[in-house]
């Protein structure tokens, strides 16, 4: 059961960031998943009136308020365009519109859950994360962090050109994912990402120049392997290791060959 002993509305990010110093107090996202831990909290800090709740575009970038909920994120033309569709592929199956409505792309990648598919849909992407005392930095490179007492206040989503494919797989519709994959080429550069395995989403680069000519049927089985290969899996309720592993191979060559259709 959540216990809240003080609740406070922050003032200022600085008035936020200070609180949250104290280990007993937690910032407030959509709630959705801090409202099932049996915990206490000794301040929740709500970030409801510091304008976190915005999508900013520039002629580079989107910069996504941490408090936007998925729901907007998921309907957002621009982005739609951007990523060929990936991030509404990714986000339209996340429980429900209810949910979508009320849990928060700030809270979504700050949590690094394993079974996000915002997370692995975005790591595809030339993504950033804007953190009020750290500044700017790679998502790629928070993902891998161990978890702090910062604030995440923005997600950067630079408009570098390229195709994304995305896809998950459910048990069931709505449930959390077996497994997740996500692939994109921006600027030249082709990366898969793989998330739900059941640990949080990987990013894995083509270091061995496997698709250093193009994507072709062969190249993209040659990737899928070493994907497969690389990639560690697990064991959990909805899937045994060696069918994510499995999953990893299909998905990878799946997602290769998508690209490969919208680069044209």
């Amino acid at each position: 059961m959540l216990s809240i002993q003080n609740y406070l509305r922050a003032e200022s990010l600085d008035q936020a960031y200070q609180l949250n110093q104290n280990r007993r107090s937690h910032l407030l996202a959509g709630m959705l998943w801090l409202r099932q831990s049996d915990i206490t909290v000794g301040t929740a800090i709500d970030l409801c009136d510091l304008g976190l709740d915005t999508i900013e575009e520039t002629p580079e970038e989107y910069r996504i308020g941490a408090t936007v909920p998925l729901r907007r994120l998921e309907h957002h033309q621009g982005i739609a365009a951007l990523t060929g569709g990936a991030v509404e592929a990714a986000l339209k199956d996340i429980v429900g519109v209810q949910f979508r409505n009320m849990a928060t792309v700030g809270g979504s990648i700050w949590g690094r859950f394993g079974f996000s598919d915002v997370l692995t849909v975005l790591l595809a992407a030339d993504c950033e994360v804007e953190l009020y005392k750290a500044g700017r930095i790679s998502l790629e490179r928070f993902a891998a962090m161990p978890y702090d007492r910062d604030i995440l206040t923005h997600v950067v989503l630079k408009k570098t050109p390229g195709p994304m494919a995305y896809h998950a797989v459910r048990n069931a519709r709505t449930d959390f994912p077996v497994l997740t994959c996500a692939a994109s080429c921006l600027d030249g550069q082709y990366k898969v990402v793989i998330g739900a395995r059941p640990g949080k989403a990987v990013v894995v680069h083509d270091e061995q120049g496997l698709l250093k000519e193009g994507i072709t049927p062969e190249s993209a089985r040659a990737f899928a392997d070493y994907a497969a290969e690389t990639v560690p899996t697990g064991s959990n309720s909805r899937a045994g290791a060696e069918y994510r592993t499995h999953l990893v191979r299909v998905l990878t060559q799946r997602m290769l060959c998508q690209l490969a259709d919208k680069e044209g």
